[in-house]
């Protein structure tokens, strides 16, 4: 393969997590064992210093028809507002005319937002089932993937352009790109919200690796990409949600100088050689290790007699279990708050999903797969805490 940013062939790999389904898989019971498997190795190009999958699994299987629903969480829905919240104070407070386009919206949590802001919304998602539920929340979700000929087709501009969680995921990252552009108003703003590789290497957090992410971005390595279409971030922070995301602030190149927390941070990380090869192999390493000791956990905890649930089946659930290897013979079920998934298996592992509300028996441990909404979850499950029930965290966010 070439690399999916720069064109390189100087590619080499970096982790390898075996052969796995892909995570959004859920499984009826018919299904299972029938759930095909693919390559979900990690390699690093030595041009443009990009981490990124060599294997992709077409976006019609992954994105046609997911489950994955953004509004399910307290914490998720409070990010969008304060975005919201933030992108309109500070670049559009004094408009009265705006408008806002969301790529990957999914069930229009980040729409909604921004609509009772004032704001025109448009929403994309390839997903039928959630683009239907965006729209029969009244917030406008074109059904279909979006690209440099879908931007055409709509012969517009918008002033803010919103990507969450969907820009490492992109097979046509390059037209996608073009599509942006192509959008993006004059003195528009392009808010990409993304992963920092940067901080998942620092808390192991190895299972934000799947196959729909397939790219893993620090500031560096997406600048590579924004400036080759044009586009160029101008300011960035680091948010605390998903353990640790950009979120990054982009105009047409040479519009906006760099601001000087930006600069500070493209800093730190040449200091910490983010981009360094030697760091991927470093986490390669530290990641087995994590292995070791959680699957170590889990299997003492079984002898000992105690039983064990999954809190939450999120996708990159599916990358920890199927690295470790671990199933039902570990854990009982996956509990989940998500109705779409109620009744499934978890693919790979074949685990049962239970309902939150449904579960009448509780485990002695709750192994939290959903370790990225970690203060949510202990408030909210204060009184099991008090009663005995163990919360166990495989990955702790620094």
């Amino acid at each position: 393969m070439i690399c999916r940013v720069c064109d390189s062939a100087k590619l080499e790999l970096a982790l390898d997590l075996g052969q796995q389904p892909w995570g959004n898989n859920f499984l009826t019971k018919e299904q299972v064992g029938k759930e095909p498997f693919y390559p979900l190795r990690v390699v690093f190009c030595h041009d443009c210093r990009t981490a990124q999958l060599d294997h992709t699994v077409k976006k019609e299987i992954m994105f046609g028809n997911h489950t994955y629903l953004s509004g399910m969480t307290r914490t998720l829905d409070n990010h969008f507002e304060k975005v919201a919240r933030e992108v309109d104070a500070r670049f559009y407070s004094n408009r009265k005319k705006k408008s806002v386009f969301d790529i990957g919206s999914n069930d229009g949590t980040q729409l909604k937002h921004y609509k009772e802001l004032g704001y025109e919304v448009l929403g994309v998602e390839s997903s039928v089932m959630t683009a239907k539920i965006a729209n029969e929340r009244g917030l406008p979700t074109l059904n279909k993937f979006f690209n440099l000929e879908a931007a055409r087709e709509l012969n517009r501009k918008f002033d803010v352009i919103n990507a969450s969680g969907i820009f490492f995921h992109l097979e046509e990252l390059h037209s996608v790109t073009d599509g942006i552009k192509e959008l993006l108003a004059d003195d528009g703003v392009f808010v990409v919200q993304f992963i920092y590789m940067k901080t998942a290497i620092d808390n192991l957090a190895f299972d934000q690796i799947y196959h729909e992410h397939l790219l893993y971005y620090t500031l560096e390595t997406i600048e590579k990409l924004l400036e080759r279409h044009g586009l160029s971030m101008f300011d960035a922070y680091l948010s605390p949600i998903h353990g640790g995301s950009i979120m990054g602030f982009v105009t047409h190149k040479e519009k906006v100088k760099k601001s000087e927390r930006l600069l500070k941070m493209l800093q730190e990380e040449k200091d910490a050689r983010a981009n360094e090869f030697s760091t991927y192999l470093k986490f390669a390493k530290d990641v087995e290790a994590l292995k070791a000791r959680e699957v170590g956990y889990l299997r003492a905890a079984k002898k000992a007699g105690k039983t064990i649930y999954g809190f939450g089946a999120p996708v990159k659930g599916n990358t920890l279990l199927n690295y470790f290897n671990v199933g039902t013979e570990c854990m009982d079920c996956l509990v989940e708050k998500n109705p779409l998934r109620k009744g499934l298996y978890s693919p790979g592992m074949h685990v049962p999903i239970a309902l939150e509300s449904e579960v009448e028996k509780l485990p002695d441990i709750y192994y939290v797969l959903a370790w990225n909404f970690r203060k949510e979850i202990l408030e909210l499950n204060r009184p099991l805490i008090e009663r005995g029930v163990e919360f166990h965290f495989p990955i702790t966010p620094k």
